[in-house]
């Protein structure tokens, strides 16, 4: 009997849930699953924030998400189901912006997997945020991940 692989993205602009993403990749025979989920914090270097707002490419983000999952798949072949869920538009502080969840038969590998997902979307997946503070300014802000921001890519 052969287990299907789920691999499931979302890109929405509604309110995310942890137990939709948590349920997505629950399999019987995986005793762990690991979830990373991200929040809008009230400040950054001292200025108060009060939202983040998100836009993406959403074609090209799905496409290097998918990657991503490959990638993931060849590190850790025992990982089993893969679940991100990215908010779009406005995540108002104290709500999740994202959340990774990933399924295996064990912590170690779900927990690796897990940081190794959030940090390569931060890193390649073209999707861009906005700090929108107190005082009504803003800030769109560069990943310090991206391969761009080091100079990597030329």
């Amino acid at each position: 009997m052969t287990m299907t692989i789920v691999d499931l993205i979302k890109l929405t602009t509604d309110k995310l849930s942890i137990d939709a993403v948590s349920e997505a990749v629950l399999c019987a025979s995986c005793g762990a699953v690991s979830i990373f989920i991200g929040t809008t914090r009230n400040n950054f270097e001292g200025k108060k924030v009060v939202q983040l707002e998100y836009e993406a490419y959403i074609p090209m983000a799905e496409s290097q998400l998918k990657k991503i999952f490959c990638e993931i798949r060849e590190r850790w072949s025992t990982v089993k189901h893969i679940c991100v869920h990215h908010r779009l538009g406005v995540v108002p502080v104290t709500e999740a912006s994202v959340i990774v969840a990933i399924s295996s038969p064990h912590r170690s590998e779900s927990l690796e997997a897990v940081a190794y997902c959030i940090n390569a979307l931060k890193a390649s997946v073209p999707i861009w945020k906005k700090e929108v503070y107190e005082t009504e300014d803003s800030t769109w802000k560069e990943n310090k991940e991206c391969l761009w921001a080091e100079g990597l890519l030329k």
